[in-house]
């Protein structure tokens, strides 16, 4: 089922040889970089192309925007998501599965700061359980930016300085050692800083203005930081040798493509995007901009004061500086926090007295629970709460645990496998057949390497059990039960009977309670990982049924091993075990209606035939005709339509009819459920014309019931010697062993079944259904 691989260019990898992947390797760079350009030439750059001059998080939402949106249903609801989020630069790496609100609601904050609507001094909060996809958003954050860099689009520019030949002495600028060559005299800003900034404030300003009455609809460009301390003591070195000697044109004598240069840099860790982990030490202001390089300060004096060329600009801001700054497990850095709260104000931090450094970064910070019990631990002392200023600063966005049975199946599937392609869908049906699919999966062991199979339907028990821990039944209709509702949110609607009801028809009260709590994703991965080097206890004379896992086998031992996991406490544990059993009887459902359907194939109905009984049935109310074999305009058969609704549809039996006429309730069925949903669609599609020819029977829920699904009373009356208390060995020239046999070739052939599993799931389903066959 899994689409075949290319390489990020499209190309098929077959053949290539060692030559042609250098020859793209070259290519990709070519494309990359271009040659570094003067100041002047950079200026009619962006005035051709002004959003290359963009801002931090004004360059943020353009990585996003650019790469579209798609739409998706998460929680029984339509919605469009930025297709950035699935990590299309990198083939789904690191895409986030799910909470697409959350995202929209921290795209919307970025486009609110882009545009200068307030919230500029807001620091944006992840938050929420563990493994809910937050730090995996950093890691999406990254490569798309990484990518987004490289286009011509999202090109991101900074400033490199040469001060040789400024002077006599030689000496020029440095990083502490004399360089030996030309081109290792030029030393880029080491905080990625704005080329505008080497303007004077209010030449920078109308040039910005200038920008601005280019852009149209894309959100202004803001410029407000000057100089970075570094290329401030080129800037001014320059500057002081070229005054001692008179020259005129004294900025163009300083900003001399001799001395200064713009070059593109990709965006990447370290350049342009900082990240701050939880393991990282130090006083608060290496981890913010870095620490002076006690050697250095010996050699690089500058006017009696410490010089930035002997600053290490390690730190999380330093490295953010033009992109994004991203403090990771944010509860370990807390003493961090009340540090960075007017940077986003004044946008600008120490290195030391006297020396500051301008930023432009867009601040983000990522944390577990465990921050919000910090941050609420003096909440009693009201408007006297010393981390009042902090908590307002906090702009929350809340991940939840998935709620939606197909992302939640997808990113199981991604756990065990190191599959990556995000997976996408025309229609439902679709997506429920990636589901349901059977997984195989490597085990390595001593004596080599096994396949294990995970039968059709086990990774969606499992993701099913998952999503039922994390819903809440406070807003749950007394119709409906976990389950149910884990179906609404997949897929929008729910059939009863012969009745599909939509999502929109109930109230769940914006999804109170869902998804902030449950089993995560990385147990429910433990526990199958586990169970794929477990021993099976069943065995087949032909059948290798010791290497498939089976639902059963997966819910059983997850239901067991809640109570031996740390990370769920006693009153979880209990509802969670509470809960499986409708996962189970769920499961069980779909199976047996793969082995129904398998027994059946040959008697499911054409769809020649349901659309020629449709087509009668409306004749009949409408007093029309049909078009017969010879092509003849003549009245709708009676007997065609009785035998139909007896034998296909199941609903009738003789007694309902006087000779072929049709009795009351036959009469009331045809009118209610076939003609009613042909008025609805010809109603709908008035503008278009409509014919009955052309309408799809499959719309009528009572006939798209028909054309997939059967029930043992069709078994019983297909098959008249049939005996399911035989079916795990069943007698030679039996009825019931040509039954197994076909159904079996169908599991197989037409369900994605091997063998083993299909011998497996099969004896299961029979094994019920013998205890109430009699």
């Amino acid at each position: 089922m899994s689409p075949e691989r290319t390489d990020r260019g499209g190309t098929d990898r077959a053949g290539r040889d060692a030559d042609s992947y250098v020859a793209a390797a070259d290519r990709q760079l070519a494309e990359t970089y271009e040659p570094p350009m003067s100041l002047e030439s950079y200026v009619e750059t962006i005035l051709e192309e002004p959003h290359l001059a963009a801002g931090a998080s004004t360059y943020l939402l353009d990585a996003i925007e650019a790469a579209g949106t798609r739409t998706v249903v998460e929680e029984g609801e339509e919605r469009e998501r930025y297709r950035f989020f699935d990590d299309p630069h990198n083939d789904g790496e690191h895409a986030i599965l799910g909470n697409t609100d959350v995202l929209n609601g921290l795209v919307e904050d970025l486009r609110t700061i882009a545009a200068r609507r307030g919230k500029a001094e807001k620091i944006i909060w992840l938050a929420g359980p563990t493994a809910t996809g937050k730090s995996e958003l950093k890691r999406c954050l990254i490569n798309g930016l990484r990518a987004y860099s490289r286009t011509e689009e999202g090109r991101r520019y900074t400033v490199e300085w040469n001060a040789s030949g400024a002077d006599s002495t030689g000496s020029g600028l440095t990083y502490g050692d004399v360089p030996e060559s030309d081109e290792e005299d030029w030393l880029e800003s080491p905080v990625q800083t704005h080329p505008l900034a080497a303007f004077p404030r209010e030449v920078r300003a109308d040039l910005v203005a200038d920008l601005n009455d280019r852009l149209g609809d894309h959100p202004d460009v803001t410029v407000e930081t000057d100089l970075d301390p570094f290329s401030r003591e080129a800037y001014e070195y320059l500057e002081e040798q070229y005054r001692r000697d008179g020259v005129d044109g004294l900025f163009s004598a300083v900003t001399d493509p001799r001395h200064l240069r713009v070059k593109n840099y990709v965006v990447d860790v370290g350049q342009g995007i900082g990240v701050l982990h939880a393991e990282d030490e130090g006083t608060p202001k290496e981890r913010l901009v870095g620490s002076w390089m006690g050697g250095m300060l010996r050699e690089l004096n500058s006017r009696g004061r410490k010089n930035p060329q002997a600053f290490s600009y390690d730190g999380v801001l330093s490295q953010g500086n033009g992109v994004l700054t991203v403090v990771e497990d944010a509860a370990q850095h807390a003493d961090l926090l009340r540090k960075l709260l007017n940077v986003p104000d004044e946008r600008s931090v120490k290195l030391d007295r006297g020396i500051e450094m301008d930023v432009d970064t867009q601040l983000l910070i990522i944390s577990n629970p465990d921050l919000e019990a910090q941050l609420d631990q003096h909440a009693e002392r009201g408007g006297s709460d010393p981390l009042k200023a902090l908590k307002r600063r906090l702009d929350k966005h809340r991940f939840a645990y998935l709620t939606t049975l197909s992302l939640e199946a997808e990113l199981l599937h991604r756990e065990l496998t190191g599959e990556t392609a995000v997976w996408t869908a025309g229609t439902y049906d679709e997506l429920a057949e990636r589901i349901r699919e059977p997984v195989h999966v490597e085990v390595r062991e001593a004596e080599g390497t096994t396949a294990v199979e995970l039968a059709p339907h086990t990774i969606e028990g499992a993701a099913l059990y998952d999503v039922v821990s994390r819903l809440s039944k406070t807003d749950l209709p007394d119709a409906l039960d976990l389950v149910d509702k884990a179906l609404l949110f997949d897929q929008g609607y729910l059939e009863e009977g012969n009745e599909r009801v939509d999502a929109d028809e109930f109230d769940f009260e914006d999804h109170a309670g869902d998804g902030e709590r449950g089993i995560p994703v990385t147990f429910t991965r433990d526990v199958i990982a586990d169970l794929l080097y477990a021993d099976r206890e069943r065995h087949h004379p032909d059948l290798d049924v010791e290497s498939v896992l089976m639902p059963r086998d997966v819910l059983a031992a997850m239901a067991e091993g809640l109570s031996e996991a740390p990370v769920f406490g006693e009153s979880e544990v209990e509802t969670f075990e509470e809960r499986v059993n409708q996962v189970r009887t769920h499961i069980s459902t779909r199976q047996e209606a793969d082995v129904l359907g398998a027994m059946l194939k040959e008697k499911r109905v054409e769809r020649e035939t349901v659309a020629e009984y449709v087509e009668a049935v409306y004749a009949w109310a409408t007093d029309g005709r049909v078009e017969n074999d010879r092509g003849e305009e003549v009245p709708p058969d009676p007997l065609t339509m009785r035998v139909f609704e007896v034998e296909h549809l199941g609903r009738f039996d003789e007694s309902h009819y006087d000779g072929d006429e049709p009795g009351e309730a036959v009469r009331a069925f045809r009118n209610d459920k076939i003609v009613t949903a042909i008025n609805r669609h010809a109603w709908e599609s008035r503008d278009e014309g409509f014919a009955v020819e052309e309408f799809d029977p499959e719309s009528i829920p009572v006939i798209e019931s028909i054309l997939g699904s059967h029930d043992w009373e069709a078994v019983r009356r297909t098959f008249e010697d049939f005996d399911p208390h035989q079916w795990a060995d069943p007698p030679a020239g039996t009825e019931t062993e040509r039954v197994k046999e076909r159904t079996i070739d169908v599991l197989v052939g037409d369900y994605g079944y091997s063998p083993a599993s299909a011998e497996l799931t099969s004896r299961y389903v029979l094994e019920e259904v013998a205890h109430r066959w009699d």
